[in-house]
């Protein structure tokens, strides 16, 4: 807020204000949806694989910035109500808790991803050795060192967020991360196009071939949505911190509540996503509201 009081005065950029309600409706459409893809996941025993289960890890992930986003609106309601005071040691480590949830959730997604695009890499060139490379219990490890890491740089991130030195880290990783996984995309597909060739006699190979495609061709829409979605909030942290006093900065951060939407959105697409491009998905969500076996 003390940003964004400044930037009206260096700047002539209008401060955008999306509306409380809009906010509560994006957030509580982003939990309910990712709420069902892990409900979908647990009643399903067929789902109870590797890949679902780093989606079940994407899921969470944007179930706690949907979760962020709206304690955050409840703090600064009951702050213009004067329930709460703007500088108390107990609002402090709210604030810090807060920020915590945020980076967690940012961390758990982009970590998420990245299991999900090598659990995808695995499936196509070593698909015959899968199910030994890519076990149920070894997910499961990959998953808690992905959230133990992510937990214990969230609390650190959000305790010395004011250093530089825990700012810049934090966001290099953002486009680091993008990038390795985007060059992971990219080979994937090179190969994928010189191994259709090879198996394009093969009738079998090729159905398989294509139902892997399919899925990694799903994931890269999953990409470009998460970066469309994060990036501008991930660019604002770092303008906020290095460029305050900018006119230019600091009429970028008018629009900070439409990149705190964005992010919301972002929990509500993926699942749409999902549930249109997974048939055992959509089985399971039409059984589940069915009530049928």
């Amino acid at each position: 807020e003390n940003i964004s009081a400044f930037s009206l005065n260096t700047t002539d950029c209008t401060q955008v204000v999306v509306p409380e309600e809009v906010f509560f409706t994006v957030a509580a459409a982003g939990i309910l949806e990712n709420l069902l893809i892990l409900i979908a996941v647990v009643r399903n025993k067929k789902l109870h694989l590797p890949m679902y289960f780093f989606i079940c890890s994407l899921a969470i992930s944007d179930m706690l910035g949907s979760l962020y986003k709206t304690l955050e609106n409840i703090f600064i309601i009951l702050c213009k109500m004067g329930y709460l005071t703007r500088h108390g040691d107990f609002e402090k480590k709210l604030d810090d808790a807060m920020d915590s949830m945020f980076i967690l959730s940012l961390l758990g997604s982009i970590f998420s991803l990245l299991a999900i695009a090598a659990d995808r890499y695995i499936t196509i060139f070593y698909a015959l050795r899968y199910h030994n490379i890519m076990t149920l219990r070894r997910a499961l490890v990959i998953l808690a060192i992905i959230w133990a890491f992510c937990a214990g740089s969230s609390i650190a991130i959000a305790l010395f967020s004011y250093e530089a030195a825990t700012v810049i880290p934090f966001t290099v990783l953002f486009p680091l991360m993008m990038f390795f996984i985007l060059c992971l995309y990219v080979h994937m597909f090179l190969l994928a196009r010189s191994h259709a060739k090879k198996i394009a006699s093969l009738p079998s190979s090729t159905v398989h071939h294509r139902t892997n495609m399919k899925g990694a061709i799903t994931l890269t829409v999953f990409l470009g949505v998460f970066l469309c979605c994060w990036a501008p909030f991930v660019l604002h942290i770092l303008l906020a911190r290095f460029c305050p006093h900018n006119p230019y900065c600091a009429c970028y951060m008018s629009i900070f509540h439409v990149n705190g939407t964005l992010i919301m959105c972002n929990a509500i697409i993926n699942p749409m996503i999902f549930a249109f491009r997974s048939p055992e998905l959509r089985s399971t969500f039409k059984k589940m509201f069915c009530c049928s076996r």
